[in-house]
């Protein structure tokens, strides 16, 4: 298949998950808005720390669902789909297991700790309980739902992924709504129906997986080299995640010890923000991310670094655009977002959202590491520096420092992990690490310095209000836009740019 092909590939899954997203985006924070209306701040931040006692077991799940990803893949980019079908079998057998063992630790150790060790006022302790429960079997139901997901990016059918998605944000959000109509205990009705909406989309990506491809028909065969290679493949990606799990719901665990549900719901509205932009990168590394490894796995691995570098200086550019003016207008978009503004929500939003900026350059990165299969001492190195989050965070939080403490440690250690996964790229597959800062780092740099200056005076010299934020918006799009076309785009990029913009024009005037 011609490189042309794959492009076009990736830029029609990018625009598909681009209109997934920005539906979205704002489906997703109206529905924050009005979930947090109607549980109130307190029970946002048990729910929100309750169901993370569960996510923390998620990093048994996050390693087989990258191994997963990248079997698929590689597979594909092999043309090997007999060995497909074995490798769909294989995954979704162990992912039931996963399953199997994640209820019995949640409902033993996960229990004990919910018991001990939460601060949860009492009158809220037996809805606290029933929010667990439920959180445990939705986490259940997403475990099982990994080979499924996995199956349609590997085949890259992003149009079906997105229209589920969509219709999955639109359900959440007549959920919201159903909180605000009924008199039951809101907490635990809330948990309730997220687990009924969890089985419904899992329900409909089985169904259209092993309608639309053979391969996801599951036979269980007992093929020991494969069950080992997956197994051995996940081992070490469940010590790189589990440094994940710690930076996210370990660090909002040991937050709830200190200080309290009303700091988890800060950090929780900051994430959701956050996590509303980024999907902007994710979306467009989820349609590069297949092509990273079936490259490598063709052994193309000259066309795979190029574009790398491309998919990671992009990831960037696309990230700081929308990031800009939320990071000048933090404290207007919440109070224009919610009702009611956490304490400690704007530091979190601000400083959460610099660090998505950060690790926007290591996406690309760890795909490649994921593509060589050779992942044991990166897991050890990088995922033990991520690892460190916790215990560090729990040493200052100890010492007496704010919450915001635990964000400048992660921000720290995304930029030593930084430099890691290039290192060990570089002894991979041949990466340099002078190309990278200067073709990747050092255009984001200069975008970021040159396109911010404007925006930063309007923010800290006009008074703040709605015309600051429309003005502050308009000069940051602008100038992003225009410092990205000039200084951080190759040639090639702004010709063809430049080629679609005219053809877009020139179908106009005929019509």
């Amino acid at each position: 298949m011609s490189r042309s092909k794959d492009n076009i590939r990736i830029a029609k899954n990018t625009l598909l998950l681009y209109f997934r997203m920005l539906f979205l985006m704002f489906v997703t924070l109206y529905t924050s808005r009005i979930i947090l209306k109607a549980l109130g701040v307190e029970d946002f931040g048990i729910f929100s720390v309750v169901g993370g006692i569960v996510t923390v077991l998620a990093f048994f799940n996050a390693a087989m669902s990258g191994a997963t990803q990248r079997f698929f893949s590689f597979e594909l980019g092999k043309g090997d789909l007999k060995q497909l079908g074995k490798v769909f079998s294989a995954a979704l057998s162990i992912h039931i297991a996963i399953a199997l063992l994640v209820l019995i630790l949640s409902e033993t150790v996960g229990l004990w700790f919910f018991y001990n060790y939460l601060n949860i006022p009492p009158d809220r302790l037996d809805a606290g309980f029933w929010v667990y429960q439920f959180s445990i079997a939705t986490f259940v139901v997403k475990i099982v739902q990994v080979p499924y997901n996995a199956s349609i990016i590997a085949h890259e059918r992003m149009g079906v992924y997105a229209y589920v998605s969509i219709a999955e944000a639109m359900l959440t959000l007549l959920l919201a709504f159903t909180l605000t109509w009924v008199e039951y205990d809101k907490l635990m009705l809330y948990a309730m129906l997220l687990f009924l909406l969890t089985l419904i989309i899992a329900s409909i990506y089985k169904i259209y997986c092993t309608r639309k491809f053979a391969t996801c028909r599951y036979q269980f065969t007992w093929d020991r080299p494969l069950y080992e290679e997956i197994v051995r493949y996940s081992g070490w990606n469940l010590f790189g995640n589990l440094s994940f799990v710690a930076k996210g719901q370990g660090v909002n665990i040991l937050l709830n010890i200190f200080f309290g549900p009303a700091i988890n719901a800060a950090r929780a509205i900051a994430y959701q923000l956050q996590t509303a932009v980024q999907a902007f990168v994710a979306n467009f590394q989820m349609a590069v991310n297949p092509q990273i490894i079936k490259l490598y796995a063709s052994e193309q691995k000259e066309a795979m670094q190029h574009l790398v570098f491309k998919s990671a200086r992009l990831s960037y550019f696309l990230l700081f655009f929308l990031s800009l003016p939320i990071l000048l207008e933090t404290e207007f978009i919440l109070h224009l977002w919610l009702t009611v503004v956490p304490e400690y929500s704007v530091i979190f939003t601000i400083l959460i959202i610099i660090n998505a900026l950060v690790d926007s350059f290591s996406g690309p990165l760890m795909t490649s590491v994921q593509a060589t299969g050779r992942i044991k001492w990166y897991q050890i190195v990088v995922g033990g520096m991520l690892l460190l989050n916790l215990p560090v965070s729990y040493v200052f939080l100890k010492l007496g420092y704010s919450p915001e403490i635990t964000v400048y440690i992660g921000i720290t250690l995304s930029l030593f992990a930084l430099v890691l996964r290039l290192w060990f790229l570089q002894a991979m597959i041949g990466i340099s690490i002078g190309r990278f800062f200067r073709e990747v780092m050092g255009k984001a740099l200069i975008v970021s310095f040159i396109s911010g200056i404007l925006p930063w005076f309007l923010s800290t010299t006009l008074d703040a209000g709605l015309i600051r934020f429309l003005v502050v918006g308009v000069a940051s799009a602008m100038m992003v836009g225009g410092a990205i076309f000039a200084i951080g785009l190759t040639q090639n990029e702004r010709t063809f740019i430049q080629q679609q913009l005219t053809r877009i024009f020139a179908k106009t005037n005929t019509e």
